[in-house]
C-alpha cells in the first residue's frame, strides 16, 4: 500500500502506470472500473474509469455535481493510495500460457473480496468540538486496473505477470455527520499483512477447487504443476540489472540507475496476447522447459485442521511478543493453511475464537490477545522481583559517596543506590552516552572491597566479550553462557551478578536469570535503558519490572557522549520522549536532509566518503535489513570508485539467517533444497557449528548433507538447536570491511563474536580469507575457511546492531520504505551514537516525524490484563469509561513494530 501525496502525482500515476502505460500492449490490459459504497453514492459504481472523472476525484471534485467532494481541499492533500495485488509467478505463468479463463476470474474475485474487507475497516476522523477521535464508516471509493504483463526487458517480449493496481481515493462518508470526509487509513495500513494473507488464501482455495495442486512457500504459495525453473525464467526484470552490471563491471549508483533506464523497452505495437503466448512458449523450449520437466510437489496435508493452524500461529507469534492483535494471529493461521482448500477463512477465524489458550481483550476497535503461559511467565518474573524487596543487608551501611569527586551527582546517586540496596534485585537506568562504563569501572572495585565478587554479563557476545572486555572486565561473558553453565552458576553463590545492557533481555531469559540468582542466593544488578531496543524474543522485561513490579531504580540522564550543545540537547529531548522538539532541533541544524528516494544513497555515500577522508569514525544505520543491504552495496561502490578498496574482486558465498521461529522450523514446508542448516548444539553424529545443506524432503523427513557428502535426517523436534539459512554471493576486495554474523571460531580456534568488525587483508584462490581486527592496543589476525559464511559487509547496520557503539559521526538512511520499522526506540538509538553530529536522509520529513513518535514498546501480558481477569476468556474494556487510563496503552499497541 503506497501513498500518492499530491493530485499531480496521482494524475501522472494514472497516466503512466494505472492506465495503458507504454509497456502494455494491445489486448493485454483491461479497462478499470470504479467500485465501493462511495462509487454507488456518486452513481459511478461499475463504470469504466475515464481520465476526466479520475482527474476530478484527484482534485477533490464530486464528478456528479462539480462541487467539492470533501469539505476541505488543502494544499498537498493526500489524494489516495495504490494497493497492489500480485499473483504468485506460477499463477501468472498458468494464466499467460494456458487457456483456463477461470484463473483470471479467480484473481479478480479474490481482489474484489479483499477490497470489500478493507472497505469494512474504513474510518473518518472526528474533529468537531475539539474531539480527537476516529469513527467507523465502512465506505470507500476505488478504481481497479488489471494488468497481465510486466515491463519488458531488453529486446524480450514482456513477461507474464498477472497483477492489479487498486487506486483507493482518500475519501469516505460519515453517516453520523452526513458528509464526505477524508479517510483515516491508519488501521488499514497497519493490517495490510492480514489483508494480504486473506487475499492469498482466497486465491489459493479457488485455484485448488479447480483441481490445481498448491505448494506452500515461505511468503505465500505457488502452483505445484509449474517447475521452479520456469518461475525463475519469468523473473527477468528482477534479475537483469544485476546481471548486466556484473558483466559490464558497473559499480556506481548513477551508472546502475542509467542502466535500469536503458534496459526498459518501449512499446511493441501489434503484439496480441496470443502472439505473446507463442513467444513465451518458445522461450521455455529454448531453456529446456517443456511438458517433460518435472513438476514441483504439492505440500497439501489433508490431516491439517483449522485448530492445528491456529496452534502453530500462537506458538509462532508469541515467541517474539507477549501481546498480539487477533488479526496478526489469524494472518499466520491463513498462511499456514494456504495449501488446504478444505480449511476456509471462516474455519480459521472460528478456531481462534474457540481456542481457550488465548485470552482476548477488546480495547476500542481492536482485540488484543495473550496466553496463560505468557502471562504466568511475566507474573513469575514480577513476583520474584517483588518478593526480594528488603530481604538483604546493604553491601555497605556507612558508604560514603562524597569521595567520588570525578562522578556527577547522578552517578554518585547510582553508586549509593547499589551499595545501600536491601533488595535482591537492584536496577539502574542509564540513557545513551551517560557514562555507564565510567560508573562500572568505579563501582565494581567498591563492591569487591566488601568481600563480594562481581560477575559481569551482557545479553550479546559483542557487548560482553568485546565491549566489556575491552574496558578491562576480562571475565565478562554472555547471559546465555551463565544460563547453561552450571559450574559458572555455582561460582556466583553469595556473590553479585551484574547484567549490563539488561534492557535487551526478554522475559523468558529474565525469569531464568532470576531463578539462577535466587538459587545461588546472589544479588542481581540490572543496568540498561528500556527506552532503547529490547530483546527479539517476547517481553520487554526491564520495562515491565519498572512499570508492573515497581522495582526502585536510580537513573542517569546527563549526557557526555555528544560534544556539541545543540546536538546534545536534541538527543536529551528524544530520550525523554519529546520527539518533535528534538526533531525540530536537529532540523534547524541541517541534520535532516530531504531528497528523492533515488538520490538518498548517493547523497549519503558522498557524505560518508567525506568523513572517511577526514579520518572520522562513522556508523551508517538503516531501520530494515533490506535497506541495510542496499546501503552496504552503495557505500562499497563508492569506496571502490574512490580507490579505498583493492581493484581485484573475489566472489564468496555468505549465509543469510531466515530467523525462523521453532514452530516454523518444525514445518517441513519451509525447507528447500540448497538451504544451509547450521547447528548450535551437538546432534547425533554431528558437531556444534557444522554447516549442512538441505538435499531433499521425502516421506515427511528432511535429508541434509555434511561436507563429506554423507546424508543425515534433520531432527526437527530439536528445532531450537539449529538455524536455517539461505546463501548469497558477494564480492570481496582488499580493505573491504566485514562483520561476523554468528558466534564462531577461525581456522586456528580463535573466537569470533557476533558483530565483530574486521578488515580484509587477503583472499586466496581457494577462497580462504585473512582478516584483521583493529584496535588502539593491538591488531589481531584471523583466518576464515572458504565456506565460513557467517559474515556480511560492515558499512551499514540496523539500529539493533548499532546499540552500544560510539563513533564521531552517524548517517541514518530512513526513506519512506523503512517507515514500518521506524519508531521512537529505533530513532533514539540511531541518533544517539555519535559524538560530533548526525545526519538523517529521508524523502518525507513530515511522515518520518509521525512514524518516530510511535513508542516501539511491546505491551506485556501483565500490562494488558490483571490477574483476576483470567477467570474469563474474553474481556471487553469500554473505551468511553477508561479512555484516559488506556490512552497510552492503546497507542503503544497500535504502533507495535513488526519484526
Amino acid at each position: 500500500m503506497f501513498q500518492s501525496q499530491t493530485s499531480a502525482q496521482a494524475k501522472n500515476y494514472f497516466k503512466d502506470a494505472l492506465s495503458k502505460a507504454d509497456y502494455y500492449i494491445e489486448d493485454q490490459e483491461m479497462n478499470g472500473c470504479f467500485h465501493g459504497k462511495i462509487a454507488m453514492r456518486l452513481g459511478i459504481e461499475g463504470k469504466t474509469v475515464d481520465k476526466d472523472t479520475f482527474d476530478k476525484l484527484c482534485d477533490n471534485i464530486n464528478p456528479s455535481t462539480g462541487d467539492s467532494l470533501t469539505q476541505r481541499t488543502v494544499k498537498d492533500r493526500r489524494v489516495g493510495y495504490d494497493i497492489s495485488f500480485h499473483c504468485p509467478k506460477s499463477v501468472s505463468i498458468l494464466h499467460g500460457l494456458g487457456t483456463d479463463k477461470r484463473v483470471l476470474k479467480a484473481f479478480e474475485q479474490s481482489v474484489q473480496e479483499t477490497m470489500l474487507d478493507i472497505q469494512q475497516d474504513a474510518q473518518a476522523r472526528i474533529r468537531v468540538q475539539n474531539q480527537q477521535d476516529d469513527r467507523h464508516t465502512g465506505e470507500l471509493l476505488w478504481a481497479d486496473f488489471i494488468h497481465q504483463t510486466a515491463r519488458p526487458v531488453g529486446n524480450n517480449a514482456p513477461d507474464c505477470h498477472l497483477h492489479a493496481h487498486i487506486f483507493c481515493f482518500n475519501a469516505t462518508y460519515d453517516q453520523v455527520e452526513f458528509k464526505f470526509k477524508a479517510g483515516q487509513f491508519h488501521n488499514i495500513k497497519r493490517d495490510m499483512p492480514y489483508h494480504q494473507a486473506r487475499f492469498q488464501k482466497r486465491l489459493a482455495d479457488k485455484l485448488s477447487s479447480f483441481g490445481y495442486d498448491i505448494r506452500k512457500t515461505k511468503n505465500g504459495f505457488e502452483l505445484a504443476m509449474i517447475p521452479q525453473k520456469a518461475i525463475d525464467h519469468f523473473s527477468k526484470r528482477t534479475n537483469l540489472i544485476g546481471q548486466v552490471a556484473k558483466e559490464k563491471g558497473i559499480q556506481s549508483q548513477k551508472e546502475l540507475d542509467q542502466l535500469g533506464a536503458r534496459t526498459r523497452s518501449g512499446k511493441k505495437k501489434g503484439l496480441t496476447m496470443e502472439e505473446l503466448r507463442e513467444d513465451w512458449k518458445k522461450q521455455l523450449i529454448k531453456e529446456g522447459i517443456d511438458e517433460n520437466v518435472k513438476e514441483e510437489k504439492s505440500t497439501t496435508d489433508l490431516s491439517l485442521t483449522a485448530e492445528k493452524s491456529i496452534e502453530h500461529s500462537i506458538d509462532h507469534v508469541f515467541t517474539r511478543n507477549s501481546v498480539k492483535r487477533d488479526r496478526q494471529i489469524l494472518a499466520e493461521g491463513y498462511k499456514y493453511a494456504i495449501d488446504n482448500k478444505h480449511l476456509s477463512l471462516d474455519d480459521i477465524d472460528r478456531a481462534l475464537e474457540k481456542n481457550d489458550n488465548v485470552f482476548k481483550v477488546q480495547v476500542g476497535s481492536q482485540r488484543l490477545c495473550t496466553t496463560d503461559l505468557v502471562h504466568k511467565e511475566e507474573r513469575k518474573m514480577v513476583n520474584i522481583a517483588r518478593s526480594g524487596i528488603g530481604r538483604l543487608h546493604p553491601l555497605a551501611f556507612d558508604f560514603d559517596v562524597s569521595k567520588f569527586k570525578h562522578l556527577n551527582p547522578e552517578q554518585q546517586n547510582v553508586i549509593k543506590h547499589v551499595m545501600k540496596s536491601q533488595n535482591n534485585l537492584t536496577m539502574i537506568r542509564g540513557g545513551a552516552g551517560t557514562g555507564k562504563t565510567t560508573l562500572l569501572k568505579t563501582i565494581v572495585p567498591e563492591i569487591e572491597r566488601t568481600g563480594k565478587n562481581v560477575f559481569l554479563f551482557a545479553p550479546t557476545a559483542e557487548a560482553s566479550r568485546d565491549v566489556l572486555k575491552k574496558e578491562g572486565f576480562k571475565k565478562a561473558d554472555t547471559v546465555a553462557r551463565l544460563l547453561i553453565d552450571k559450574k559458572l552458576q555455582e561460582q556466583t553463590k553469595g556473590q553479585v551478578i551484574w547484567v549490563d545492557e539488561a534492557g535487551m533481555l526478554g522475559s523468558q531469559d529474565m525469569v531464568a536469570l532470576m531463578d539462577v540468582a535466587e538459587k545461588q542466593k546472589a544479588r542481581l544488578v540490572l543496568s540498561g535503558d528500556p527506552k532503547q531496543h529490547s530483546a527479539v524474543n517476547r517481553g520487554d522485561a526491564m520495562r515491565i519490572l519498572q512499570t508492573v513490579a515497581h522495582i526502585p531504580y536510580a537513573s542517569m540522564e546527563t549526557i557526555y557522549r555528544q560534544k556539541e550543545e545543540h546536538y546534545k540537547s536534541a538527543v536529551k529531548d528524544i530520550s525523554e520522549g519529546n520527539i518533535k522538539t528534538g526533531f525540530d532541533k536537529l532540523e534547524s541544524q541541517g541534520c535532516i536532509k530531504e531528497c528523492s528516494p533515488s538520490d538518498i544513497d548517493n547523497v549519503l555515500v558522498n557524505d560518508f566518503l567525506e568523513s572517511k577522508k577526514q579520518k572520522k569514525t562513522a556508523l551508517v544505520i538503516a531501520p530494515t535489513k533490506s535497506k541495510v543491504r542496499e546501503t552496504n552495496q552503495a557505500i562499497r561502490n563508492g569506496l571502490r570508485e574512490n580507490g579505498f578498496l583493492g581493484k581485484r574482486e573475489k566472489n564468496v558465498t555468505i549465509y543469510e539467517n531466515l530467523h525462523l521461529t521453532e514452530s516454523e522450523k518444525k514445518d517441513l514446508r519451509n525447507y528447500r533444497k540448497g538451504q544451509i542448516i547450521q547447528l548450535n548444539q551437538n546432534l547425533e553424529g554431528l558437531k556444534r557449528g557444522s554447516a549442512l545443506s538441505v538435499d531433499k524432503i521425502e516421506n515427511k523427513k528432511i535429508y541434509v548433507k555434511d561436507k563429506e557428502g554423507k546424508h543425515h535426517i534433520l531432527p526437527t523436534q530439536r528445532a531450537k538447536d539449529y538455524d536455517v539459512y539461505l546463501t548469497r554471493e558477494i564480492q570481496l576486495s582488499l580493505k573491504d570491511e566485514i562483520k561476523i554474523t554468528k558466534n564462531g571460531f577461525d581456522t586456528n580456534g580463535k573466537r569470533l563474536n557476533n558483530g565483530t568488525q574486521l578488515r580484509i587483508t587477503k583472499v586466496n584462490r581457494k577462497g580462504e580469507i585473512e582478516v584483521v581486527k583493529e584496535s588502539r592496543s593491538k591488531n589481531t589476525i584471523y583466518k576464515l575457511e572458504a565456506n565460513y559464511g557467517n559474515f556480511d559487509y560492515a558499512y551499514a547496520s540496523t539500529s539493533h546492531s548499532a546499540q552500544g557503539k560510539t563513533v564521531d559521526k552517524v548517517f541514518i538512511s530512513q526513506p519512506a520504505v523503512t517507515f514500518p520499522a521506524s519508531n521512537q526506540k529505533q530513532f533514539y538509538v540511531s541518533v544517539s551514537r555519535a559524538r560530533e553530529n548526525v545526519t538523517i536522509y529521508t524523502d518525507d520529513k513530515e511522515d518520518l516525524l509521525e512514524q518516530i513518535q510511535k513508542s516501539g514498546d511491546r505491551q506485556g501480558a501483565t500490562e494488558l490484563i490483571k490477574h483476576d481477569y483470567f477467570k474469563t476468556k474474553t474481556i471487553d474494556i469500554n473505551p468511553e469509561k477508561t479512555r484516559e487510563v488506556l490512552k497510552t496503552q492503546i497507542k503503544d499497541i497500535d504502533y507495535e513494530p513488526e519484526l
